[in-house]
Protein backbone atom coordinates (compact mmCIF):
# COMPACT_ATOMS: atom_id res chain seq x y z
CA UNK A 1 0.00 0.00 0.00
CA UNK A 2 1.88 3.09 -1.57
CA UNK A 3 -0.99 5.80 0.05
CA UNK A 4 -0.80 6.78 3.78
CA UNK A 5 -3.49 5.38 6.19
CA UNK A 6 -5.63 8.34 8.16
CA UNK A 7 -7.56 6.28 11.08
CA UNK A 8 -10.60 8.98 11.83
CA UNK A 9 -8.71 12.09 13.19
CA UNK A 10 -11.48 14.30 11.12
CA UNK A 11 -14.48 12.40 12.13
CA UNK A 12 -13.67 10.62 15.26
CA UNK A 13 -14.55 7.07 14.13
CA UNK A 14 -12.83 4.18 14.49
CA UNK A 15 -11.40 3.65 11.32
CA UNK A 16 -9.51 0.39 12.07
CA UNK A 17 -12.50 -1.83 13.48
CA UNK A 18 -15.07 -0.90 10.38
CA UNK A 19 -12.14 -1.81 7.87
CA UNK A 20 -11.66 -5.08 10.40
CA UNK A 21 -15.12 -5.67 10.19
CA UNK A 22 -15.91 -5.19 6.51
CA UNK A 23 -12.87 -7.62 6.25
CA UNK A 24 -14.30 -10.11 8.12
CA UNK A 25 -17.08 -10.49 5.97
CA UNK A 26 -14.72 -10.42 2.72
CA UNK A 27 -12.61 -13.17 4.54
CA UNK A 28 -15.47 -15.79 5.04
CA UNK A 29 -14.73 -17.68 1.74
CA UNK A 30 -11.19 -17.42 2.43
CA UNK A 31 -12.43 -19.19 6.18
CA UNK A 32 -14.24 -21.49 3.89
CA UNK A 33 -11.53 -22.79 1.84
CA UNK A 34 -8.61 -23.06 5.49
CA UNK A 35 -11.77 -25.25 6.67
CA UNK A 36 -11.58 -27.43 3.50
CA UNK A 37 -7.87 -28.00 3.48
CA UNK A 38 -8.28 -28.59 6.95
CA UNK A 39 -10.75 -31.51 6.48
CA UNK A 40 -8.98 -32.66 2.97
CA UNK A 41 -5.71 -33.36 5.57
CA UNK A 42 -7.37 -35.21 8.17
CA UNK A 43 -9.02 -37.25 5.52
CA UNK A 44 -6.10 -37.76 3.46
CA UNK A 45 -4.64 -39.03 7.13
CA UNK A 46 -7.61 -41.23 7.88
CA UNK A 47 -7.30 -42.88 4.66
CA UNK A 48 -3.02 -43.81 5.18
CA UNK A 49 -4.17 -44.55 8.55
CA UNK A 50 -6.27 -47.23 7.46
CA UNK A 51 -4.01 -48.60 4.60
CA UNK A 52 -1.03 -49.02 7.57
CA UNK A 53 -4.20 -50.91 8.98
CA UNK A 54 -4.69 -52.81 6.02
CA UNK A 55 -1.37 -53.57 5.50
CA UNK A 56 -0.29 -55.08 8.67
CA UNK A 57 -3.26 -57.53 8.37
CA UNK A 58 -2.05 -58.14 4.87
CA UNK A 59 1.56 -59.34 6.07
CA UNK A 60 -0.31 -61.30 8.90
CA UNK A 61 -2.37 -62.91 6.54
CA UNK A 62 1.32 -63.74 4.30
CA UNK A 63 2.61 -65.40 7.28
CA UNK A 64 -0.11 -67.93 7.37
CA UNK A 65 0.94 -69.00 4.30
CA UNK A 66 4.01 -71.01 5.43
CA UNK A 67 3.32 -74.46 6.37
CA UNK A 68 5.63 -74.23 10.15
CA UNK A 69 2.51 -72.12 11.45
CA UNK A 70 0.32 -75.78 11.24
CA UNK A 71 2.96 -78.04 11.91
CA UNK A 72 5.79 -76.67 14.21
CA UNK A 73 6.47 -79.71 16.37
CA UNK A 74 7.08 -79.94 19.96
CA UNK A 75 9.68 -82.81 21.37
CA UNK A 76 10.31 -83.94 25.12
CA UNK A 77 13.35 -86.34 26.28
CA UNK A 78 13.30 -89.26 28.97
CA UNK A 79 17.15 -88.23 29.60
CA UNK A 80 17.48 -84.46 28.84
CA UNK A 81 20.97 -83.85 30.63
CA UNK A 82 22.06 -86.41 28.00
CA UNK A 83 20.13 -85.91 24.53
CA UNK A 84 17.80 -83.35 24.11
CA UNK A 85 16.33 -82.55 20.58
CA UNK A 86 13.81 -80.37 17.94
CA UNK A 87 12.06 -81.75 14.97
CA UNK A 88 11.46 -80.05 11.45
CA UNK A 89 7.81 -80.04 10.93
CA UNK A 90 8.21 -83.18 8.16
CA UNK A 91 9.27 -84.96 11.23
CA UNK A 92 7.40 -88.23 11.90
CA UNK A 93 5.24 -88.20 15.37
CA UNK A 94 5.88 -90.98 17.70
CA UNK A 95 9.03 -91.83 20.05
CA UNK A 96 12.79 -92.39 19.11
CA UNK A 97 15.51 -94.63 20.97
CA UNK A 98 18.73 -92.90 21.88
CA UNK A 99 21.68 -94.71 23.34
CA UNK A 100 25.28 -92.48 23.47
CA UNK A 101 28.20 -94.23 23.91
CA UNK A 102 30.96 -91.52 23.13
CA UNK A 103 30.74 -87.99 22.80
CA UNK A 104 32.37 -85.99 20.36
CA UNK A 105 35.81 -83.76 21.80
CA UNK A 106 37.89 -81.47 20.06
CA UNK A 107 41.84 -82.72 19.33
CA UNK A 108 43.80 -80.47 21.67
CA UNK A 109 47.37 -80.39 22.49
CA UNK A 110 49.42 -78.73 25.19
CA UNK A 111 53.64 -78.35 25.92
CA UNK A 112 54.72 -81.04 28.07
CA UNK A 113 56.34 -79.48 30.47
CA UNK A 114 56.91 -75.33 31.53
CA UNK A 115 58.25 -73.30 28.81
CA UNK A 116 60.32 -71.13 30.62
CA UNK A 117 63.34 -70.84 33.00
CA UNK A 118 62.59 -71.25 36.87
CA UNK A 119 61.93 -67.60 38.45
CA UNK A 120 61.99 -66.28 34.49
CA UNK A 121 58.58 -64.90 33.00
CA UNK A 122 57.73 -64.51 29.88
CA UNK A 123 57.09 -60.82 27.79
CA UNK A 124 54.34 -61.73 26.01
CA UNK A 125 54.39 -58.86 23.79
CA UNK A 126 58.25 -58.53 23.40
CA UNK A 127 60.20 -60.00 20.60
CA UNK A 128 61.12 -63.65 20.60
CA UNK A 129 64.83 -63.03 20.06
CA UNK A 130 64.55 -60.47 23.21
CA UNK A 131 62.90 -63.09 25.32
CA UNK A 132 65.28 -65.82 24.36
CA UNK A 133 66.96 -66.01 27.72
CA UNK A 134 63.49 -66.84 29.74
CA UNK A 135 62.60 -69.99 27.66
CA UNK A 136 64.00 -73.37 28.94
CA UNK A 137 65.10 -74.80 25.86
CA UNK A 138 65.95 -71.61 23.78
CA UNK A 139 69.39 -70.17 25.23
CA UNK A 140 71.13 -71.77 21.95
CA UNK A 141 68.46 -71.05 18.88
CA UNK A 142 68.02 -68.13 16.48
CA UNK A 143 64.56 -67.46 17.43
CA UNK A 144 64.38 -65.08 14.36
CA UNK A 145 64.96 -67.44 11.78
CA UNK A 146 62.62 -70.37 12.36
CA UNK A 147 59.89 -71.86 10.67
CA UNK A 148 56.96 -74.75 11.42
CA UNK A 149 54.26 -76.44 9.50
CA UNK A 150 51.08 -77.48 10.95
CA UNK A 151 48.26 -79.27 9.31
CA UNK A 152 44.95 -80.26 10.44
CA UNK A 153 42.21 -82.41 8.81
CA UNK A 154 38.28 -82.46 7.75
CA UNK A 155 36.06 -84.27 5.46
CA UNK A 156 37.62 -82.65 2.36
CA UNK A 157 40.96 -83.50 3.69
CA UNK A 158 44.54 -81.86 5.09
CA UNK A 159 45.15 -78.31 5.34
CA UNK A 160 49.07 -77.12 5.64
CA UNK A 161 49.95 -73.77 6.31
CA UNK A 162 53.73 -72.73 7.05
CA UNK A 163 54.29 -70.33 9.89
CA UNK A 164 57.78 -67.96 9.64
CA UNK A 165 58.68 -66.42 12.74
CA UNK A 166 60.93 -63.02 11.64
CA UNK A 167 63.19 -61.30 14.29
CA UNK A 168 60.46 -58.49 15.41
CA UNK A 169 57.80 -61.13 16.32
CA UNK A 170 56.66 -61.89 19.45
CA UNK A 171 55.16 -64.96 20.99
CA UNK A 172 51.48 -63.13 20.64
CA UNK A 173 52.41 -62.46 17.48
CA UNK A 174 53.00 -66.09 16.71
CA UNK A 175 49.89 -67.57 18.26
CA UNK A 176 47.95 -64.81 16.45
CA UNK A 177 48.85 -65.91 13.05
CA UNK A 178 48.01 -69.13 13.69
CA UNK A 179 44.58 -68.02 14.93
CA UNK A 180 43.88 -66.46 12.13
CA UNK A 181 44.46 -68.93 10.10
CA UNK A 182 42.30 -71.21 8.12
CA UNK A 183 43.32 -74.27 10.20
CA UNK A 184 40.91 -74.15 12.62
CA UNK A 185 43.06 -73.97 15.77
CA UNK A 186 42.89 -72.13 18.72
CA UNK A 187 46.65 -71.11 19.96
CA UNK A 188 46.74 -69.31 23.63
CA UNK A 189 49.43 -69.02 26.50
CA UNK A 190 48.66 -69.94 29.90
CA UNK A 191 50.70 -68.15 32.14
CA UNK A 192 49.39 -69.95 35.66
CA UNK A 193 49.96 -73.61 33.81
CA UNK A 194 52.98 -72.16 31.67
CA UNK A 195 52.65 -73.71 28.81
CA UNK A 196 50.94 -73.37 25.36
CA UNK A 197 47.77 -74.60 24.00
CA UNK A 198 46.57 -75.95 20.49
CA UNK A 199 43.05 -76.83 20.21
CA UNK A 200 40.79 -77.58 17.23
CA UNK A 201 37.52 -75.33 16.93
CA UNK A 202 35.87 -77.93 15.45
CA UNK A 203 34.96 -81.47 17.25
CA UNK A 204 35.81 -84.92 15.39
CA UNK A 205 38.19 -87.30 13.96
CA UNK A 206 38.84 -86.64 10.80
CA UNK A 207 42.59 -88.41 10.79
CA UNK A 208 42.09 -91.77 11.99
CA UNK A 209 45.36 -93.31 12.92
CA UNK A 210 46.82 -90.28 13.33
CA UNK A 211 47.32 -86.59 14.94
CA UNK A 212 44.40 -84.20 14.11
CA UNK A 213 46.96 -81.36 14.81
CA UNK A 214 50.27 -82.44 12.64
CA UNK A 215 53.50 -80.59 13.37
CA UNK A 216 55.75 -79.80 10.47
CA UNK A 217 58.16 -77.97 8.78
CA UNK A 218 61.65 -76.99 10.61
CA UNK A 219 59.53 -77.69 13.44
CA UNK A 220 62.22 -77.52 16.57
CA UNK A 221 60.42 -73.97 17.71
CA UNK A 222 57.42 -76.30 18.70
CA UNK A 223 59.25 -79.39 19.73
CA UNK A 224 62.13 -77.81 21.65
CA UNK A 225 60.94 -74.62 22.61
CA UNK A 226 57.49 -74.83 23.33
CA UNK A 227 57.75 -78.41 24.31
CA UNK A 228 55.27 -79.95 21.77
CA UNK A 229 54.64 -83.99 20.56
CA UNK A 230 52.15 -85.02 18.61
CA UNK A 231 52.22 -87.84 21.23
CA UNK A 232 50.76 -85.54 23.58
CA UNK A 233 47.42 -85.02 21.69
CA UNK A 234 44.33 -85.80 23.62
CA UNK A 235 40.83 -85.79 22.17
CA UNK A 236 39.30 -86.08 18.47
CA UNK A 237 36.88 -88.06 18.74
CA UNK A 238 33.28 -88.41 16.92
CA UNK A 239 30.47 -89.12 19.03
CA UNK A 240 29.24 -92.22 18.48
CA UNK A 241 25.09 -93.30 19.58
CA UNK A 242 22.65 -96.20 18.28
CA UNK A 243 19.23 -95.21 16.93
CA UNK A 244 16.33 -97.76 18.12
CA UNK A 245 18.50 -100.10 19.07
CA UNK A 246 19.06 -101.30 15.81
CA UNK A 247 21.26 -98.66 13.87
CA UNK A 248 25.03 -97.55 15.06
CA UNK A 249 26.04 -93.89 13.56
CA UNK A 250 29.15 -92.59 14.04
CA UNK A 251 28.95 -88.15 14.00
CA UNK A 252 31.81 -86.07 14.15
CA UNK A 253 29.67 -83.31 15.99
CA UNK A 254 27.86 -83.95 18.88
CA UNK A 255 24.07 -83.52 17.06
CA UNK A 256 23.54 -85.73 13.99
CA UNK A 257 20.04 -85.58 11.78
CA UNK A 258 17.43 -88.13 11.05
CA UNK A 259 14.08 -88.33 9.82
CA UNK A 260 13.78 -84.20 10.66
CA UNK A 261 14.92 -85.09 14.08
CA UNK A 262 17.58 -82.86 14.79
CA UNK A 263 19.18 -84.87 17.99
CA UNK A 264 21.73 -82.75 20.52
CA UNK A 265 24.19 -85.06 22.63
CA UNK A 266 25.42 -83.36 25.85
CA UNK A 267 26.47 -86.65 27.76
CA UNK A 268 26.50 -90.66 27.42
CA UNK A 269 23.18 -92.50 28.19
CA UNK A 270 25.65 -95.04 30.30
CA UNK A 271 24.68 -98.00 28.66
CA UNK A 272 20.51 -96.74 28.57
CA UNK A 273 18.35 -95.46 26.18
CA UNK A 274 17.00 -91.89 26.13
CA UNK A 275 13.27 -91.48 24.71
CA UNK A 276 12.77 -88.72 22.90
CA UNK A 277 8.88 -88.14 21.89
CA UNK A 278 7.68 -85.92 19.12
CA UNK A 279 4.42 -84.58 18.80
CA UNK A 280 2.51 -81.74 16.51
CA UNK A 281 3.07 -78.76 18.81
CA UNK A 282 -1.01 -77.48 18.46
CA UNK A 283 0.20 -74.41 21.00
CA UNK A 284 2.03 -72.92 18.32
CA UNK A 285 -0.62 -73.37 15.67
CA UNK A 286 -3.82 -71.86 17.60
CA UNK A 287 -1.63 -69.13 19.19
CA UNK A 288 -0.79 -67.88 15.37
CA UNK A 289 -4.72 -68.23 14.34
CA UNK A 290 -5.82 -66.87 16.98
CA UNK A 291 -3.62 -63.78 16.52
CA UNK A 292 -4.68 -63.87 13.44
CA UNK A 293 -8.05 -63.57 13.96
CA UNK A 294 -7.83 -61.05 16.66
CA UNK A 295 -6.22 -58.44 14.54
CA UNK A 296 -8.36 -59.11 11.91
CA UNK A 297 -11.61 -58.48 14.43
CA UNK A 298 -9.99 -54.91 15.73
CA UNK A 299 -9.01 -54.15 12.06
CA UNK A 300 -12.42 -54.72 10.61
CA UNK A 301 -14.41 -53.31 13.83
CA UNK A 302 -12.46 -50.36 13.46
CA UNK A 303 -12.98 -49.88 9.58
CA UNK A 304 -16.79 -50.71 9.95
CA UNK A 305 -17.35 -47.83 12.64
CA UNK A 306 -15.34 -45.27 10.33
CA UNK A 307 -17.27 -45.76 7.37
CA UNK A 308 -20.53 -46.39 8.96
CA UNK A 309 -19.69 -42.89 11.14
CA UNK A 310 -21.55 -39.73 10.33
CA UNK A 311 -20.25 -36.17 9.78
CA UNK A 312 -21.36 -33.72 12.33
CA UNK A 313 -21.78 -30.89 10.11
CA UNK A 314 -22.74 -28.51 13.24
CA UNK A 315 -18.64 -28.92 14.23
CA UNK A 316 -16.18 -27.36 11.19
CA UNK A 317 -13.13 -27.47 11.56
CA UNK A 318 -11.47 -24.33 13.09
CA UNK A 319 -9.29 -21.55 11.25
CA UNK A 320 -6.09 -20.41 12.40
CA UNK A 321 -7.99 -17.27 14.12
CA UNK A 322 -10.27 -19.16 15.74
CA UNK A 323 -8.03 -21.34 17.66
CA UNK A 324 -6.37 -18.49 19.06
CA UNK A 325 -9.58 -17.54 21.01
CA UNK A 326 -9.72 -21.05 22.87
CA UNK A 327 -8.06 -23.32 25.38
CA UNK A 328 -6.13 -26.24 23.58
CA UNK A 329 -8.64 -28.64 25.61
CA UNK A 330 -11.58 -26.75 24.14
CA UNK A 331 -9.05 -27.35 20.53
CA UNK A 332 -9.12 -31.10 20.96
CA UNK A 333 -12.91 -31.70 22.53
CA UNK A 334 -14.08 -29.77 18.97
CA UNK A 335 -11.47 -31.48 16.59
CA UNK A 336 -12.78 -35.03 17.87
CA UNK A 337 -16.25 -34.47 16.91
CA UNK A 338 -15.17 -32.07 13.78
CA UNK A 339 -12.94 -35.35 12.59
CA UNK A 340 -16.39 -37.49 12.85
CA UNK A 341 -16.89 -39.09 9.38
CA UNK A 342 -13.80 -38.59 7.89
CA UNK A 343 -14.07 -42.08 5.80
CA UNK A 344 -18.35 -42.35 5.79
CA UNK A 345 -19.45 -44.61 3.36
CA UNK A 346 -16.02 -44.93 1.75
CA UNK A 347 -16.92 -47.95 -1.49
CA UNK A 348 -13.19 -49.11 -1.26
CA UNK A 349 -12.90 -49.62 2.04
CA UNK A 350 -16.89 -50.73 2.55
CA UNK A 351 -15.81 -53.13 -0.85
CA UNK A 352 -12.58 -54.46 0.98
CA UNK A 353 -14.39 -55.57 4.11
CA UNK A 354 -17.16 -57.33 1.85
CA UNK A 355 -14.90 -59.25 0.16
CA UNK A 356 -12.72 -60.33 2.97
CA UNK A 357 -16.02 -61.22 5.29
CA UNK A 358 -17.09 -63.70 2.08
CA UNK A 359 -13.78 -65.00 1.43
CA UNK A 360 -13.28 -66.30 5.26
CA UNK A 361 -16.48 -69.03 4.08
CA UNK A 362 -16.02 -70.15 0.80
CA UNK A 363 -14.78 -73.57 0.75
CA UNK A 364 -10.97 -74.34 -0.17
CA UNK A 365 -10.27 -77.81 -1.75
CA UNK A 366 -8.02 -79.36 0.65
CA UNK A 367 -8.49 -83.18 -0.02
CA UNK A 368 -8.24 -83.09 3.40
CA UNK A 369 -10.71 -83.85 6.62
CA UNK A 370 -11.55 -79.50 6.39
CA UNK A 371 -13.08 -77.63 3.27
CA UNK A 372 -14.12 -74.59 5.49
CA UNK A 373 -13.38 -72.51 8.21
CA UNK A 374 -16.49 -73.55 10.42
CA UNK A 375 -14.88 -77.42 10.10
CA UNK A 376 -11.77 -75.71 12.74
CA UNK A 377 -14.34 -73.87 15.12
CA UNK A 378 -14.08 -70.59 13.22
CA UNK A 379 -17.71 -68.76 12.60
CA UNK A 380 -19.12 -65.43 12.89
CA UNK A 381 -20.57 -63.85 15.41
CA UNK A 382 -24.55 -63.82 15.22
CA UNK A 383 -24.31 -60.26 16.84
CA UNK A 384 -24.89 -58.29 13.14
CA UNK A 385 -23.49 -55.29 15.34
CA UNK A 386 -20.32 -56.92 15.45
CA UNK A 387 -20.01 -56.36 11.59
CA UNK A 388 -18.88 -59.64 10.67
CA UNK A 389 -16.18 -60.68 13.29
CA UNK A 390 -15.18 -64.17 14.11
CA UNK A 391 -15.39 -66.20 17.05
CA UNK A 392 -12.42 -68.95 17.96
CA UNK A 393 -13.99 -72.67 19.68
CA UNK A 394 -10.33 -72.98 20.60
CA UNK A 395 -10.94 -77.21 21.39
CA UNK A 396 -12.69 -77.21 17.85
CA UNK A 397 -9.42 -75.64 16.18
CA UNK A 398 -7.27 -77.78 18.44
CA UNK A 399 -8.80 -81.02 17.38
CA UNK A 400 -8.48 -80.27 14.17
CA UNK A 401 -5.25 -79.38 14.25
CA UNK A 402 -4.01 -82.73 15.96
CA UNK A 403 -6.23 -84.58 13.89
CA UNK A 404 -5.50 -83.04 10.01
CA UNK A 405 -2.59 -80.14 10.59
CA UNK A 406 -2.16 -80.50 6.59
CA UNK A 407 -5.76 -79.90 5.89
CA UNK A 408 -5.71 -76.88 7.98
CA UNK A 409 -2.56 -75.63 6.25
CA UNK A 410 -4.09 -75.77 2.97
CA UNK A 411 -7.32 -74.30 4.32
CA UNK A 412 -5.54 -71.45 4.65
CA UNK A 413 -2.58 -71.52 2.24
CA UNK A 414 -4.08 -73.49 -0.94
CA UNK A 415 -3.05 -76.21 -2.97
CA UNK A 416 -1.57 -76.07 -6.50
CA UNK A 417 -3.94 -73.35 -8.20
CA UNK A 418 -6.66 -73.21 -5.77
CA UNK A 419 -6.18 -70.46 -3.05
CA UNK A 420 -6.41 -70.44 0.54
CA UNK A 421 -7.93 -68.14 2.84
CA UNK A 422 -4.87 -66.31 3.74
CA UNK A 423 -4.01 -65.82 -0.09
CA UNK A 424 -7.65 -64.80 -1.07
CA UNK A 425 -7.62 -62.18 2.00
CA UNK A 426 -4.41 -60.89 0.96
CA UNK A 427 -5.36 -60.16 -2.40
CA UNK A 428 -8.39 -57.94 -1.24
CA UNK A 429 -6.24 -56.23 1.00
CA UNK A 430 -3.71 -55.24 -1.56
CA UNK A 431 -6.66 -54.50 -4.20
CA UNK A 432 -7.86 -52.24 -1.17
CA UNK A 433 -4.88 -50.33 -0.13
CA UNK A 434 -4.25 -49.76 -4.30
CA UNK A 435 -7.72 -48.17 -4.09
CA UNK A 436 -6.61 -45.77 -1.09
CA UNK A 437 -3.66 -45.20 -1.90
CA UNK A 438 -5.18 -43.69 -5.17
CA UNK A 439 -7.07 -41.90 -2.99
CA UNK A 440 -4.53 -40.39 -0.50
CA UNK A 441 -0.68 -41.47 -1.88
CA UNK A 442 1.64 -42.45 0.84
CA UNK A 443 3.67 -40.01 2.91
CA UNK A 444 6.73 -40.26 0.42
CA UNK A 445 3.95 -39.59 -2.30
CA UNK A 446 4.34 -36.45 -4.42
CA UNK A 447 1.04 -34.75 -4.17
CA UNK A 448 -0.45 -34.48 -7.82
CA UNK A 449 -0.26 -38.42 -8.11
CA UNK A 450 -3.09 -38.94 -5.80
CA UNK A 451 -6.85 -37.26 -6.01
CA UNK A 452 -6.91 -35.47 -2.23
CA UNK A 453 -3.38 -34.22 -3.35
CA UNK A 454 -4.51 -32.80 -6.35
CA UNK A 455 -7.24 -31.19 -4.64
CA UNK A 456 -4.94 -29.60 -2.01
CA UNK A 457 -2.55 -27.76 -4.16
CA UNK A 458 -5.61 -26.71 -6.04
CA UNK A 459 -7.36 -24.97 -2.66
CA UNK A 460 -3.35 -23.70 -1.72
CA UNK A 461 -3.70 -21.66 -5.29
CA UNK A 462 -7.10 -20.47 -4.78
CA UNK A 463 -6.36 -18.93 -0.89
CA UNK A 464 -3.12 -17.19 -2.57
CA UNK A 465 -5.28 -15.76 -5.02
CA UNK A 466 -7.61 -15.02 -2.76
CA UNK A 467 -5.17 -13.25 -0.05
CA UNK A 468 -3.92 -11.08 -3.17
CA UNK A 469 -7.52 -10.28 -3.49
CA UNK A 470 -8.01 -9.45 0.34
CA UNK A 471 -5.05 -7.33 0.01
CA UNK A 472 -6.15 -5.12 -2.56
CA UNK A 473 -10.07 -4.95 -1.13
CA UNK A 474 -8.32 -3.92 2.10
CA UNK A 475 -5.84 -1.46 0.52
CA UNK A 476 -9.42 -0.07 -1.56
CA UNK A 477 -11.52 0.51 1.83
CA UNK A 478 -8.21 2.28 3.49
CA UNK A 479 -8.02 4.65 0.53
CA UNK A 480 -12.08 5.49 0.92
CA UNK A 481 -11.97 6.25 3.94
CA UNK A 482 -8.33 8.25 4.22
CA UNK A 483 -9.74 9.92 1.40
CA UNK A 484 -13.69 10.89 3.45
CA UNK A 485 -10.81 12.22 6.12
CA UNK A 486 -9.07 13.97 4.26
CA UNK A 487 -12.36 15.79 2.46
CA UNK A 488 -14.05 15.97 6.12
CA UNK A 489 -10.72 17.38 7.24
CA UNK A 490 -10.92 20.07 4.38
CA UNK A 491 -14.15 21.11 4.88
CA UNK A 492 -14.08 21.31 8.78
CA UNK A 493 -11.02 23.68 8.18
CA UNK A 494 -12.54 26.06 5.45
CA UNK A 495 -15.60 26.14 8.39
CA UNK A 496 -13.41 26.78 11.08
CA UNK A 497 -12.17 30.11 8.56
CA UNK A 498 -15.43 30.70 7.92
CA UNK A 499 -16.58 30.87 11.63
CA UNK A 500 -13.47 33.04 12.31
CA UNK A 501 -14.72 35.95 10.09
CA UNK A 502 -18.07 35.85 10.89
CA UNK A 503 -16.90 35.92 14.57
Amino acid sequence: MSDMRIGGLATGMDIDKIVGDLMKAERIPLNKMEQEKTWLTWQRDAYRDMNKNFDELERMASDMKFSSVYNTKSTSSSMSDAVTATADPVASNGNYSIEVTQLATSAINTSSGGITKAGNEIDLNASLESQKDNFKNSASMDLANLDFTLTTFSDEGPTSKTFTITKDMSLNDVLNSVNTSDLGVRAFYDKQADKVILERTKTGNFNAGGAEIEIGGSSSFLTDVLQFSEANEKGGTDAAFTYNNALTVNSHNNSYKLNGVNFQFNDTTDGKNASIAVNNNVDHAVDKITKFVAKYNEIIESANEQVSERKNRDYKPLTDKEKEAMEEKEIELWEKQAKKGLLSNDSAIEGTLFSMRNQWYESVNTSGSFDTITDIGIKTSSNYRDGGKLLITESELRTALEDDPESVYKLFYGEGDEKGIAKKLEESLNNGMKQIEAKAGKSTSISNNFRIGKELDSIKDEMRDFEDRLNQIEDRYWSQFTAMEKAIQKMNSQSAQLMSQFG
